[in-house]
């Protein structure tokens, strides 16, 4: 039977455990600038034993930032920055992939010189963003606005961007990437009939909507290889504007058009906010049967949950978040029942080294 401990081939890589590390936004970035830092290679090489490090989500152009202290990666700072990052995590004798992101309608003119955030169509998303106040250096949430409608011919720019990430993530070591398209987020966005509403070729029917996501895993795979390629879905998110019943079908046809791509994995965020909706059996075995390659789940995995969906087959790898703030050795602790230390919720975003790098090791 798997083991949670045992060790798996993704691609060209070897990973010593099925424990990954999923991407959790902290708000560290250097400003101005948004550039990576020490305090970040620090916190990352701290969690170097899981199987697979994702990097929190970072914008792959300034158009693509909807929250304060983000870190990007389509700037020469910003790529020094990041290989700090990688060099300590390979130093560490870890791996690690970079989440790759667009914002789409989560953001504020504030992020992009008083412009409009961009979207597939001009619909709100009812949903805040965290934003620094310049002036008092406090951090708040702020709703987000009515976004641009995208010009067609502006879509090809942005696909642009994501293999211009793709290549600055190359060059500042990174093992691999992972486009972010989950949680209401551009890409997601994309996706859904409730948020594209576009009567052109990237809108309309699930073939049309589903047409930019191939096109982004497209040009990522080119740069890093499809093997090194992967992308996280969130069928079943109802916040944001985002419901949509048909969401799960959608990403299933996708999938398997990736799956013909060769692309490395994909990537379950299941909903794991207080009564959410549960990820049906029935899209387990569909996810599993259209996905030849390899699937990670996330969202609230203990050590028994996380045995029990490997037992079943339904997924290679799983992403715990939570519990890798303020349990560095998570793998450690799993594997040897370490009780599990609680972070302390709040120096979760933006701050010092307190929270963040000063959560201990079990003795």
């Amino acid at each position: 039977m798997t083991d949670l401990f045992d060790t798996y081939s993704l691609g060209p890589l070897n990973l010593p455990s099925r424990i990954v590390m999923a991407p959790m936004t902290r708000s560290r970035s250097t400003q101005p600038g948004n550039v990576p830092n020490g305090m970040m290679a620090d916190y990352y090489a701290q969690r170097a034993s899981a199987g697979l490090i994702v990097s929190e989500a970072t914008q792959i152009s300034q158009q693509g930032q909807g929250y304060s202290f983000t870190p990007g990666v389509h700037a020469p700072d910003q790529i020094a920055g990041w290989r700090k990052v990688t060099d300590a995590v390979h130093g560490a004798g870890g791996r690690i992939f970079l989440q790759l992101w667009h914002v789409g309608r989560m953001s504020h003119p504030d992020f992009h010189g008083g412009n409009l955030p961009v979207a597939p169509s001009a619909l709100a998303p009812d949903a805040a963003i965290w934003m620094v106040d310049p002036e008092t250096n406090e951090g708040g949430m702020v709703a987000c606005p009515v976004p641009r409608e995208l010009e067609t011919g502006e879509i090809a720019g942005i696909v642009a961007d994501y293999r211009r990430a793709a290549e600055n993530a190359k060059e500042a070591g990174f093992d691999g990437g992972e486009i972010h398209a989950a949680n209401g987020y551009l890409i997601d966005e994309f996706l859904r009939a409730s948020s594209n509403r576009r009567s052109d070729r990237y809108g309309g029917g699930a073939v049309n909507r589903v047409r930019f996501a191939l096109e982004v895993c497209e040009a990522v795979a080119s740069v890093l290889g499809a093997d090194r390629t992967g992308i996280r879905f969130s069928p079943y998110i109802t916040q944001r504007g985002m419901d949509d019943p048909d969401a799960p079908g959608t990403i299933l046809s996708l999938t398997r058009e990736l799956d013909r791509m060769g692309l490395g994995y994909v990537h379950l965020a299941e909903a794991d906010w207080d009564d959410a909706p549960e990820t049906p059996e029935s899209f387990r075995a569909a996810l599993r049967d259209a996905c030849s390659g390899t699937v990670i789940v996330a969202g609230g995995y203990t050590k028994e949950k996380a045995g029990r969906i490997l037992e079943k087959g339904y997924a290679d790898l799983v992403a715990f978040g939570r519990p890798f703030i303020a349990n560095p050795d998570l793998p450690h602790r799993l594997a040897n029942g370490v009780p599990l230390a609680a972070f302390d919720g709040g120096t979760l975003f933006g701050g010092s080294a307190e929270g963040y790098t000063t959560y201990p090791v079990a003795a």
